[in-house]
């Protein structure tokens, strides 16, 4: 088991995944200015520019989490970013979220950058379960990553108030060996 301070290219079919930095903040600005982005993320709220490229500048420092750009090998651009975070060292868990941007969605990039983070965080980092949580309003996302191996394990009732109206969050994991069994 390490640590998150390697920070990985790592590359599909469709996308490439590579550190992300100040540079993509333009990028992910537009996909989370996205109504159905903000929506379907729960983001409540802006951040300020100034804050956001703080943010973005300092990622790849971190040694305990990994934050990469989701870029479309189709055009180069870079259209979300794929996370691992919450890191349990003593558990070898930790927790992952996806941002695409409306010029991702659609095509598969998402469910193959979900599929290349977590094979990195099981196969090289050695963790034993990833876990997210999606909104019960997304079920697309709900099935990228079934297809990419997380099982439904649960339902918070009512985590999320959003345009006036409560929305449970689905608690879904893949455990190492699960993966292994699949590939």
């Amino acid at each position: 088991m390490t640590d998150f301070s390697y920070k990985p290219t790592l590359t599909g079919e469709l996308v490439i995944l590579r550190p992300v930095d100040e540079a993509d903040y333009e990028a992910l600005a537009e996909a989370m200015a996205d109504p159905d982005v903000t929506r379907l993320t729960g983001s409540h709220g802006e951040i300020g520019e100034e804050k956001a490229r703080q943010w973005y500048r300092t990622r790849n420092d971190q040694t305990d989490r990994l934050d990469l750009a989701i870029v479309d090998k189709a055009t180069g651009a870079t259209v979300g970013e794929a996370v691992l975070n919450e890191w349990d060292p003593d558990n070898r868990s930790c927790n992952f979220r996806i941002l695409i941007g409306p010029s991702g969605q659609g095509r598969g990039l998402g469910t193959e950058a979900t599929k290349l983070i977590v094979g990195y965080g099981i196969e090289e980092i050695g963790l034993h379960r990833i876990s997210l949580g999606v909104y019960a309003f997304n079920p697309r996302a709900q099935r990228a990553y079934e297809k990419a191996g997380f099982v439904v394990e649960g339902r918070l009732r009512d985590e999320l108030y959003w345009d006036g109206e409560w929305v449970d969050s689905i608690v879904m994991s893949v455990l190492a060996p699960e993966w292994k069994a699949n590939l």
